[in-house]
C-alpha cells in the first residue's frame, strides 16, 4: 500500500501540491469568511454561488488529474481561465476600490509564474491587468489613476522574481535528476563490474584447478592409449577383444581431445602479437577441412579480400579460432550445404576492423541458446559429440586480440560468425598512444592490463571503451564510462591533432 501511495505522489511536484493546497484553502477560507463577514443577503447569496461554482469545477479538475488521462499542464491552463473568471466575478460583485478580492490576481500570477516560468507568469500578469482594468472601469472617475496603475504594476514584480526563481530551481532539479541517473548508472556498472570480477576470479581459480587435474589425467591417459594401440595390433580381427580395444582407443582419443581443449581454454597465455596478413592463417586453416566437406557434401567457398592491411595477430591462435568455427559450421550441416569464408575490411563504432565471416546453410541456432554459445561446455549437440569448448576457445582468442565475435543466426536458414580484429594504421603507430597522453602508467605497472596496451593506443575508445562488444573497460574509459568524454578521444577527433 505504501508503494502505491509513493508512486502516486511521485507524479506531482511542489508546484502541483501548492495548487491543490491553495485551492483547498480558498474553499475552506471562503466558507469561514462567509460565516463571519457582515454581508447583506444579496451579497451573501452571490458569493455563495460563486464559491459553489469554484468548488464544483475544482472537484472536476482534480478528478481529471486523478484519472490521469489529461496532462497536468493542460489542466492548469484550463483552471487558470476558470480561476481568472472566478476572481473577475468576485471583484465585480463588490464594485469598490476597497474590494480586497483583487488580491486573487496577485495569487494567480505568483503561482503560475512559479509553476510555468517567467514567460507564462508575465502573460498571466498582463491578462490580470486587463481584467482588473475592466473591473475598475466604472470607478475610474472616482479614483486617481496612479492608485489603479500601482495595483496593476505590482503584478510584474511578483511575476518576474518568482519566474526567475522557478527557472533556476527547475534547472537545478534537472541537473540533480541527471546526476542521480548518472550515479544510478555508475552504481549499476560498478555492481556489474564487481560481479564480473568475482565471476572471473572464480573462473580463474576453477581454470587453475582444472588445468592441474587435466595435467594429472593426461599422462596416465596417454599411456593407456599407447598400451591399447599396441595390444590392438596383436589381436585378431573380428574377435570380441579386438572390438573392446577399438572402443578403448576411440574413447581415449576423445578424452585426449577434451583434455587438450580444457588445457587450451584454462591456460593463461602471454601473447606477443606481430603485424601479419589476416588472410594467411585463414588460408592455412581452410584446407584441413576440404576432405571433410567433400565427404559431407558441403561446398566450401573462399572469398579473400586481397591486399588487406596488416594488423597485430597471433597467427596460430587465429588459425585455431577459425578452425573451431569451421568445424562448428560443418557439424551444423549433416545433410550437406554451403560453407562460405570471407575476409574484409569494415567500419564499426568509428573504427576500422579486419573481419573474417564464416557462414553456413545449416539449421541455425535456437534463439534461447544464442546467449550461451560462448559459455564453457555449453553445447547444442548430442551428448558425447564435441567438448563444448570450441566456441569458448574462439571467443577467448578474439578477446586476446582485443576483438569480438558477432553471431547472426536464423533457424532453418543457417548462421554466420563474424570475427572482428581491430586495425590500427601504421602511421598511427608512431603517434602518441592513449596511455602516454592520459598518463595512466599502464606501461610501467606489469600487474595491470588494458585492452589498448601495447598495440592499440590510438583506438582505445574502440577496443577498451564502453562500445566494445565484449564489455571490456579500459583504464580511462572505465572511469568516465563514456568514451566521448575522454580527453584523448576528443583531441584525437580534432582535425589539427597529430599527436
Amino acid at each position: 500500500m505504501k508503494k502505491v501511495w509513493r508512486e502516486f505522489f511521485s507524479r506531482f511536484s511542489i508546484g502541483d501540491i501548492s495548487f491543490f493546497v491553495l485551492r483547498l484553502a480558498t474553499i475552506l477560507g471562503g466558507i469561514i469568511w462567509l460565516s463571519l463577514a457582515p454581508l447583506s443577503a444579496d451579497e451573501s447569496t452571490s458569493l455563495i454561488r460563486a464559491l459553489v461554482a469554484f468548488s464544483v469545477y475544482s472537484i472536476f479538475l482534480y478528478l481529471f488529474i486523478l484519472i490521469g488521462t489529461v496532462r497536468l499542464s493542460t489542466i492548469y491552463v484550463i483552471s487558470l481561465v476558470l480561476d481568472l473568471l472566478f476572481v473577475f466575478t468576485l471583484v465585480n460583485l463588490q464594485p469598490d476600490f476597497s474590494n480586497s478580492f483583487f488580491l486573487g490576481y496577485y495569487m494567480l500570477t505568483a503561482l503560475h509564474s512559479f509553476y510555468f516560468g517567467i514567460g507564462f507568469g508575465l502573460f498571466v500578469a498582463i491578462i490580470s491587468c486587463l481584467l482588473y482594468f475592466l473591473n475598475m472601469q466604472s470607478l475610474v472617475s472616482q479614483i486617481h489613476w496612479t492608485d489603479l496603475v500601482l495595483r496593476m504594476v505590482f503584478l510584474f514584480p511578483i511575476a518576474i522574481p518568482l519566474g526567475l526563481l522557478s527557472q533556476n530551481l527547475r534547472k537545478k532539479t534537472n541537473e540533480i535528476e541527471r546526476l542521480n541517473l548518472e550515479l544510478e548508472h555508475s552504481l549499476e556498472s560498478l555492481t556489474q563490474m564487481q560481479g564480473k570480477l568475482v565471476e572471473q576470479e572464480k573462473l580463474s581459480a576453477l581454470g587453475r584447478f582444472t588445468a592441474d587435474v587435466a595435467h594429472e589425467i593426461r599422462n596416465p591417459l596417454t599411456a593407456l592409449g599407447g598400451i591399447a594401440r599396441r595390444l590392438d595390433k596383436r589381436l585378431p580381427e573380428g574377435t570380441r577383444e579386438k572390438n573392446y580395444s577399438d572402443l578403448i582407443i576411440s574413447e581415449t582419443a576423445r578424452l585426449e581431445s577434451i583434455l587438450r581443449d580444457v588445457l587450451i581454454y584454462s591456460e593463461k597465455t602471454e601473447n606477443h602479437f606481430e603485424k601479419s596478413d589476416l588472410n594467411e592463417p585463414v588460408r592455412e586453416a581452410a584446407p584441413f577441412f576440404c576432405d571433410t566437406c567433400h565427404e559431407k557434401k558441403i561446398k566450401l567457398v573462399e572469398n579473400y579480400t586481397e591486399k588487406l592491411p596488416q594488423t597485430y595477430l597471433h597467427p596460430e591462435h587465429v588459425k585455431q579460432a577459425v578452425g573451431n568455427i569451421i568445424m562448428n559450421a560443418i557439424e551444423a550441416m549433416p545433410e550437406g550445404g554451403t560453407l562460405t569464408i570471407t575476409t574484409a575490411l569494415e567500419e564499426e563504432n568509428n573504427i576500422n576492423w579486419l573481419t573474417i565471416a564464416i557462414s553456413d546453410s545449416g539449421g541455425g541456432i535456437p534463439q534461447d541458446s544464442l546467449d550461451f554459445i560462448f559459455e564453457p561446455f555449453h553445447s547444442t549437440k548430442k551428448t558425447g559429440i564435441g567438448t563444448g569448448l570450441g566456441l569458448p576457445i574462439a571467443d577467448k582468442i578474439m578477446q586476446e586480440h582485443r576483438g569480438f565475435i558477432r553471431v547472426n543466426s536464423e533457424e532453418g536458414r543457417g548462421s554466420m560468425f563474424k570475427l572482428y580484429f581491430p586495425y590500427q594504421a601504421e602511421e598511427e603507430d608512431d603517434k602518441t598512444p592513449c596511455w602516454e597522453f592520459i598518463g595512466c602508467g599502464i606501461e610501467k605497472d606489469k600487474t595491470r592490463s588494458c585492452p589498448s596496451y601495447p598495440y592499440f593506443g590510438r583506438i582505445c575508445y574502440g577496443v577498451a571503451g564502453t562500445k566494445c562488444e565484449h564489455g571490456i573497460s579500459g583504464i580511462y574509459a572505465g572511469k568516465i564510462e563514456e568514451c566521448a568524454k575522454c580527453p584523448f578521444y576528443q583531441e584525437l577527433k580534432k582535425s589539427d591533432y597529430t599527436g
